[in-house]
């Protein structure tokens, strides 16, 4: 970076990393938590006919308040769930991180804190530290996995922090575990002042008995939680993302969103998109199935897998994860290194992926093994 850009540049931001999954032309990618499988035919003629219908009309602006989508995503979340929610309710974004970036300029900022707990979604440390919001780094681990966060663990941290955001993850990015909402209940109750963020951009892909924290909604008038339209819904291209929380929550977040942030298309698209739930989530029990298969079959072969409840594995008992990584691209397979010594993620794909994946796994020298199954975290090295 040219010395005077840097010299202008806000300091809090100078030698930090951008974002970066590599988007490289492989066979197989499954390294950024995608839907393997296209947009099915029914649903594409639905998005090009609701995109034709608006298409003669941006000359003008879109809905602002987006109400038609609300009102869509509200009945949508409801059935999901099995909380009745209004419209007034629900939160749309260009994608989760535009959702979680209205939420640190609406209640973040100078002076003010956020915490998570390590390792989690990579973004939420990022999107805090661009909106000049102090970032801590809380930590996960219990008796009953070296990845899980337990209640007490986590009142205690934001015991001692005492921050103005909270973030959880559930299911969690990396390591693909739920939290048990107890864990969220005693945070809320730790920091009764804070906003408690939980990100459930894969909670479609949770095994049966899952609790959504959107149960918990009514009682917690600072709580939000976080969906996306990228996953199960097999629209990461659309850029779609949403929240539930409190109608006095969304109103904060209107005086700081762009006006009409929310194009003409892309709630055509949504709209078009949501009508048709049945037919997009018709592969979430086939990727789950796959993901299910790969944390067997990594087990069989010396790689232990945490058992995950989104649509990725993340696995261990690596020698060199970021050897294994470029082991792996060489057999046309492209997997994410999230910067965990001894570990890798994997997206589960269609069978014909997981197949080239395991393939690929199992032609790995006994060298790529190791007996080291505890993680440690190495912000040093760069994520693949």
């Amino acid at each position: 970076m040219n010395d005077l850009v840097t010299r202008l540049l806000r300091e809090e931001l100078r030698g930090q990393t951008a974002y970066g999954a590599p988007q490289l032309e492989v066979p197989v990618r499954l390294n950024t938590n995608e839907n393997s499988y296209d947009v099915p035919p029914d649903v594409v003629a639905a998005i090009t006919a609701a995109v034709g219908e608006v298409a003669g009309h941006l000359n003008r602006y879109p809905d602002r308040e987006f109400t038609a989508l609300r009102t869509a995503l509200a009945d949508y979340l409801s059935k999901q769930t099995g909380v009745p929610l209004p419209p007034e309710q629900l939160w749309a974004g260009n994608g989760s991180n535009e959702v979680l970036q209205h939420l640190v300029q609406a209640f973040g900022g100078a002076g003010r804190t956020a915490l998570g707990f390590t390792p989690a979604y990579s973004m939420h440390p990022i999107i805090a530290r661009t909106m000049g919001t102090r970032w801590v780094d809380g930590m996960r681990g219990a008796p009953s996995g070296v990845f899980d966060l337990t209640a007490e663990s986590a009142i205690e941290q934001v015991r001692a922090v005492q921050p103005h955001l909270v973030f959880l993850c559930s299911p969690n990015n990396p390591t693909g575990t739920a939290l048990d909402l107890d864990v969220v209940k005693g945070v809320l109750a730790a920091a009764p002042t804070s906003l408690v963020v939980v990100d459930e951009a894969y909670a479609e892909f949770a095994r049966p008995g899952t609790p959504s924290a959107v149960t918990l909604l009514a009682d917690y008038p600072l709580l939000v939680v976080t969906r996306t339209m990228s996953k199960a819904f097999a629209l990461a291209g659309a850029r779609l993302g949403y929240l539930a929380a409190s109608s006095d929550v969304l109103d904060a977040l209107r005086l700081v969103r762009l006006p009409y942030h929310l194009s003409a298309p892309t709630q055509a698209t949504a709209l078009a998109a949501i009508g048709h739930h049945a037919s997009l989530l018709e592969t979430v029990e086939a990727i789950k199935a796959q993901r299910d298969r790969i944390v067997g079959e990594l087990g069989r072969l010396g790689y232990p897998p945490v058992a995950s409840d989104a649509n990725f594995v993340l696995f261990g008992g690596l020698a060199d994860a970021a050897a294994t990584w470029r082991a792996l691209l060489e057999h046309g397979v492209l997997v994410r290194d999230v910067g965990l010594a001894g570990y890798l993620r994997v997206t589960a794909g269609t069978p014909q992926e997981t197949d080239a994946f395991l393939v690929a796994m199992a032609d790995l020298p006994d060298s790529h093994r190791s007996n080291a199954t505890t993680p440690t975290a190495e912000p040093e090295r760069k994520e693949h």
